[in-house]
């Protein structure tokens, strides 16, 4: 085996930025998830986790804000084929119903394509109820797990297992969309409804801070008005207070102020500027940039607030480059950073 040098070539060994670190050895454990099947405008971010994973191993691992952080210990399990297969037969299926809703209306093409939304559901609840089961045996084995996606419906058994584990949590949200959509399209675990579904199912979660939503619902709006844990800050709200002088180290504050101790963080890419993620599933103008979103997580470690997990998800390779793959696993490095540096002021 080829000795890790943090100052050398990268080596790729298999596990996520070329660590010599195994499952057994590993404080943070990476849960690649392939899985884009509700993805009803761009499909890719299946293949997400795999371009991380080959584009990790080309970052240098200094990092200004974490003393010898490549001795994070951080391990990445095996990418599943089994749930890639499938995922390719679930997005096969969806291909055609997708395509047919907004000509014959999401009614009649629900109806017609029962079958194939049935045997996606039924499939979209084993990955979660999977999850969940493999999430809880490493949490009480003392590790921090974290999700790499596959689109953003991908976290949800993991937000489960750590809604048994802890009394109390709150959401860190970084996103373009809410995702506060009900079942949307017919799909009971899409993309687009995690929020939701983690405010069904995760009684013990606190807060919801959602930064970044440029593209909603009027619904979304209003649920997100009148739910007592949710707290949203549009990218237009901060863009006009950035405008009239507000700085984002004080936007920051504000952010975190509404952040119980525990905080889960979970990071859809497109909340990022749309020129850093080219090939997500559904790109929006506005966003931010990376160096906005590192400043904010390690604000927030330097409150003392304990980062319990993460989710990074809608990394998209693109055809004829690996922009969003490099992008991603910069994103990666970053959360795993923060989330290493909590981990040591919590040991």
């Amino acid at each position: 085996m080829i000795p890790f040098d943090p100052n050398g070539v990268g080596i790729a060994n298999g596990n996520i930025f070329g660590f010599p670190i195994n499952e057994q050895e590993a404080s943070i454990v990476l849960i690649p998830v392939p899985w884009d099947a509700t993805a009803s405008y761009g499909k890719g971010t299946s293949n997400g986790p795999a371009a991380i994973l080959d584009a990790s191993t080309q970052l240098d691992f200094y990092h200004p804000q974490l003393e010898n952080a490549f001795d994070t210990q951080i391990f990445m399990t095996p990418i599943s084929q089994e749930w890639s297969e499938i995922n390719s037969t679930c997005c096969q299926m969806s291909k055609d119903y997708l395509a047919e809703l907004e000509v014959i209306g999401e009614e009649q093409a629900r109806e017609k394509y029962a079958d194939e939304l049935s045997y996606i559901n039924k499939a979209h609840e084993a990955l979660r109820s999977n999850l969940k089961e493999r999430s809880l045996d490493l949490i009480k084995q003392g590790k921090i797990v974290a999700v790499l996606g596959g689109e953003h419906s991908t976290p949800l058994g993991l937000l489960e297992a750590l809604n048994s584990h802890h009394d109390s949590f709150g959401i860190l949200q970084i996103d373009a969309h809410a995702d506060l959509r009900n079942a949307y399209e017919g799909f009971d675990q899409s993309h687009a409804s995690i929020m939701y579904n983690v405010l069904d199912k995760c009684q013990n979660l606190e807060k919801l801070i959602q930064i970044g939503i440029r593209d909603i619902s009027a619904n979304e709006v209003e649920l997100s008005k009148i739910h007592p844990k949710v707290v949203t800050f549009y990218d237009w709200d901060l863009k006009s207070g950035n405008f009239e002088g507000k700085n984002w180290s004080e936007q920051v504050q504000e952010i975190i102020a509404e952040l119980p101790q525990n905080v889960y963080i979970s990071f859809d890419i497109d909340g990022l500027k749309p020129e850093l993620c080219p090939n997500t599933g559904t790109p929006v103008a506005g966003g931010f940039e990376l160096e906005q979103i590192s400043y904010l997580l390690f604000q927030l470690v330097a409150t003392g607030r304990k980062i319990i997990g993460f989710d990074l998800n809608e990394v998209a390779p693109g055809e004829n480059n690996d922009w969003d793959a490099n992008v991603g696993a910069r994103a990666l490095w970053q959360l795993v950073c923060a989330c290493e540096k909590s981990r040591r002021n919590h040991a």
